[in-house]
């Protein structure tokens, strides 16, 4: 009985740990603005990479608590440093739901028993974990916001839906590439340290 008190116990203070610390990376890539790559129409993140490795190493909810922050800390910097489309990023529906579920698909895709390569399950559930983002992200920014993105922009309303999956195929793809490439050997490294 005291063993399986004690077990419960250091997980969580293991998974307080893990968000402790990656929400500090968080915070500090929301702070300096390092996390959020300005590009033209946008900004690219590299901010959910907290977020992945929280959830493939500490759980859904680790990754949906790192998540979190991340939306938070994205409302900030767009009432803080309004651009364009400071208007959709200070609505939590665009900024944080996306983001808290970054740890949900990454963690469950984690988990599917498709190969015993670990570093092919960490690679998957990086990129979907990314296009989770980034595809939530702008597709809540469509559903939510889609006239006034294409006011924003100066561009017919028509094209609002092919103007933001195109920003979400330039900004997705390579976010997703960046992710895959520090996830992977990040988490193995945790993982090899835990052992």
């Amino acid at each position: 009985m005291i063993n399986n008190s004690m077990k419960i116990r250091r997980i969580k203070t293991s998974q307080l740990t893990t968000i402790g610390m990656l929400s500090a990376i968080c915070v500090v890539l929301g702070l300096t603005g390092y996390g959020f790559i300005p590009l033209p129409g946008a900004k690219a993140t590299i901010m959910h990479i907290p977020v992945i490795i929280g959830s493939i190493i500490g759980g859904p909810m680790v990754g949906m608590t790192i998540g979190l922050i991340f939306g938070v800390f994205s409302i900030m910097q767009n009432i803080m440093a309004p651009n364009l489309l400071s208007f959709a990023f200070i609505n939590p529906l665009v900024s944080v739901l996306p983001r808290v579920l970054i740890g949900l698909t990454s963690y469950y895709v984690y988990k599917l028993n498709f190969t015993k390569n670990d570093s092919l399950k960490i690679g998957l559930a990086t990129v979907i974990g990314s296009l989770t983002n980034t595809f939530g992200v702008l597709t809540m920014i469509y559903i939510l916001y889609a006239a006034k993105f294409a006011a924003s922009k100066g561009i017919d309303p028509s094209i609002a839906a092919k103007t933001i999956y195109g920003i979400a195929v330039i900004n997705g793809v390579p976010e997703a590439i960046i992710a895959t490439i520090i996830t992977i050997p990040v988490i193995l490294s945790i993982k090899k340290i835990k052992k």
